[in-house]
């Protein structure tokens, strides 16, 4: 009876191609790998001929998913060229890692650990050993300033080296012997537990046994064995969770170190390239780079190429390196095929050096019904999972697209952001683009989410309904509302209009009447194009709009600068809003309480500006009354301050009424000229504020009239009427001043 230990790296091609050379060689009746036992009934699929790699074991407590774990495997990693290997043997094949049952109660050891374990990340060896990882320490005695670039050196650029193992093995035991501090309990829980299905192999009779794991934990596992006893102690009870396992898609750039996983690679497009092509690897490399180049509209040429390739090997035979590495042909290719840009380098590592491949796995693997309906719609609509963004414009007016959106909209209730709305070109309300990017990390989500319901819009629709129930103001109901019908969850809609029409009788915050609206003036303009019957949501805006009108004049008394700017802000929403629905009754409301607060005492002058300024947009004031208001305002009667903000509620956003209104230009500029020099410095910043808003052109325009000192007042001015035309122009370089525009003059 012989065993057989096979320390590897994880996610290395060199490693993989001589573990899969050594298996060949050993030819054992068993192969034990690190990786987790509950996934054991899983291992068959890997064979399937839908399987492709990237795609890892999702470890799970259905009750408990944040603590859900990965193990990733691409076609590259030990592990799963074992697990090839034994099942194209037709020979027995088991995971021995530590149970989940049993990691939560190892990691209840007082022990205290460096930092958090974050188990929504893939399960590595920097969770086992931290601080300690055992190629960082070889690679810094071998001179070497990073653990990827020496394994590199020390096996990927090597073909399969027989002895690799063994001196893997000598290494690690070594390095053991100097780093006892290192190896945590945790490290220890998890060797006493592959130690002990190490035995039970023995134990069925297998004579030949290949175990395949981390080289960290390979000397722990040569023989001779510590007692079974000694074992037996430090492995923790298991907890009664009912873990369950699956097969999901992975991706190389959550299998990349940058991704946050501890045992990632830095380069994982550039190892799938070397496990692809043995031979040629350089030229084949810089081809590739060069047609991304060319693909980006960038020079590439043959020559170039073949300048690259040569550079590459000179750098390498200069390093003594056997071939050229990763940093060569990085160097190579920066310096020849980019002129030495960097920036065509951040596209090279990203579609190439990381590469942007996503796994698949067959359609016989576990699934909750969640899942599988998913998939079903999937298929239905012609969509793809794919981990790059892709944008796409739909046409709400074609049935297709209209499913599609409603799907996307449904994942999003449900927190699976696979698409997010962005904006068209179009300004009609039948186009809706999306912007979408599968991720990974998705799985858990459909799981997490498969609490609510076995299908999507059922899952979806319960949980609109238990959000509904759970909202305590309008702003938020209404949202909900918007995006439950977007989604076209009609059952769900019954649910939240009882509890919309229950919170709106409570409510007498005039401003949550006013930030609830938005929402539902959304829902009536789709209604048309997505045949959503609103009826319900009519009179639910109704009974909104007639609230805060009667309240809203109440509200807007006595008010300081932040409440002032948080109704002025409302007032704009809410005009907006209600020009939208285009009702008459609305409408003439709307503009009575305007007219009110414009006229009465002790509001804000922010809002009374703004007001006033709504009413003169929609004809209601004539520029001879808006102009009589305005000159009221900035009388010499009120404070500077208090006429500043009605001047800013009134001119913000737009600077067209200052250049086609002579009237209100020139009872501006009286103000303004008739200031005190203590009082101009105390309002200043206010005036630039509100000038800060208009556009450059508007602006642009104003300075040209100012330094032209052209009088735009209609009124004609006579020797009769004791016009002071040499204090007038003293007000021009202060306008000059106000609008940033060099000096004024004649």
């Amino acid at each position: 009876m012989t065993t057989t230990i096979f320390g590897i790296r994880h996610h290395g091609p060199g490693s993989a191609r001589s573990l899969r050379s050594a298996l060949k060689t050993l030819q054992p009746d068993i192969v034990l790998i690190e990786g987790p036992p509950e996934a054991n009934d899983l291992i068959a699929l890997a064979q399937s001929g839908e399987m492709k790699p990237p795609v890892a074991l999702l470890i799970y407590d259905p009750e408990n998913l944040p603590q859900s774990g990965y193990y990733p495997f691409a076609i590259y990693s030990p592990e799963w060229q074992a697990i090839q290997y034994a099942l194209s043997a037709e020979i027995p094949v088991r995971f021995i890692d530590l149970p989940a049952t049993m990691r939560d109660s190892a990691r209840s050891n007082p022990e205290p650990e460096p930092e958090p374990v974050d188990r929504s990340q893939p399960l590595d060896e920097s969770e086992t050993t931290p601080g300690a990882d055992p190629l960082g320490w070889l690679s810094r005695a071998a001179g070497f300033g990073e653990g990827e670039r020496y394994w590199e050196y020390l096996v990927e650029q090597r073909r399969n080296s027989t002895d690799l193992f063994a001196a893997i093995l000598e290494a690690m035991t070594a390095l053991r012997q100097e780093l006892t501090e290192h190896t945590q309990q945790r490290d220890l829980i998890r060797e006493a537990y592959m130690r002990q299905c190490l035995r039970q192999a023995q134990t069925e009779g297998f004579q030949k046994l290949a175990v395949v794991c981390g080289a960290w934990h390979a000397p722990a596992l040569v023989e001779p064995l510590p007692a079974v006893s000694e074992d037996r102690a430090i492995l923790p009870t298991p907890t009664k969770a009912k873990i369950q396992a699956t097969w999901v898609p992975w991706t190389y750039g959550r299998l990349s170190a940058a991704s946050g996983y501890g045992a990632g690679v830095e380069s994982p497009g550039w190892y799938h390239h070397l496990w692809t092509h043995q031979k040629n690897v350089v030229i084949r490399w810089l081809t590739n780079v060069a047609r991304l180049l060319r693909k980006e509209d960038l020079d590439a040429s043959s020559a170039s190429v073949i300048e690259a390739v040569r550079l590459a090997e000179t750098l390498s035979a200069m390093r003594e390196s056997p071939l050229p590495g990763l940093a060569e042909l990085n160097e190579a290719v920066q310096t020849v095929l980019c002129f030495g840009d960097t920036a065509p380098m951040q596209l090279i590592h990203q579609q190439l050096i990381i590469n942007d491949r996503l796994g698949k796995v067959p359609s016989e693997t576990p699934q909750i019904p969640l899942q599988q309906d998913l998939q079903k719609l999937i298929k239905k609509l012609r969509l793809k999972q794919e981990p790059i963004e892709k944008t796409l414009e739909l046409d709400l007016r074609n049935a297709n697209d209209l499913d599609r959106s409603q799907l996307f909209h449904r994942l999003n209730l449900l927190g699976i952001g696979w698409g997010k709305t962005q904006r068209t070109s179009s300004t009609g309300t039948f186009k809706e683009g999306w912007l979408i990017c599968w991720q990974p990390e998705f799985a858990v989500k459909l799981i997490e989410a498969g609490l609510w319901g076995n299908s999507i819009e059922s899952a979806s629709t319960a949980f609109a309904q238990q959000a509904a129930q759970d909202a305590q103001d309008l702003p938020s109901l209404t949202t909900l509302l918007d995006r439950v019908l977007l989604a076209n969850l009609g059952t769900a809609i019954p649910t939240l209009m009882q509890r919309l029409q229950a919170i709106a009788a409570i409510t007498s915050d005039t401003l949550h009447f006013m930030n609830a609206l938005p929402p539902l003036a959304n829902i009536l303009r789709y209604g048309d194009v997505r045949q959503t019957d609103t009826t319900s949501i009519s009179i639910v805006v109704d009974g909104l709009i007639s609230r805060l009108c009667i309240g809203l004049p109440n509200s807007c008394q006595s008010l300081d600068d932040d409440a002032a700017t948080q109704i002025f802000d409302a007032i704009q929403q809410t005009n907006g809003t209600i020009k939208l629905l285009q009702n008459p009754t609305q409408l003439e409301n709307w503009r009575q309480v305007l007219i009110q607060i414009a006229s009465q005492q002790n509001v804000h002058g922010l809002v009374q500006g703004r007001c006033c300024r709504l009413l003169f947009d929609d004809g209601s004031l004539d520029t001879k009354a808006t102009s009589q208001r305005l000159s009221l305002a900035l009388s010499l009667a009120n404070e500077p301050t208090a006429a500043a903000a009605w001047a800013e509620g009134f001119l913000r956003g737009s600077g067209l009424l200052l250049l086609h209104s002579d009237g209100i230009w020139q009872v501006l500029d009286n103000w303004i000229a008739g200031l005190s020099a203590e009082n101009f410095v105390a309002i200043l910043p206010l005036l630039r504020r509100t000038f800060a808003t208009f556009s450059s052109p508007e602006r642009q325009q104003m300075g040209k009239k100012v330094a032209k000192g052209k009088v735009i007042s209609k009124v004609v001015v006579t020797e009769s009427a004791n016009f002071n035309t040499t204090r007038s122009r003293q007000a021009l370089p202060v306008v000059a001043q106000l609008l940033g525009f060099a000096t004024a003059t004649n």
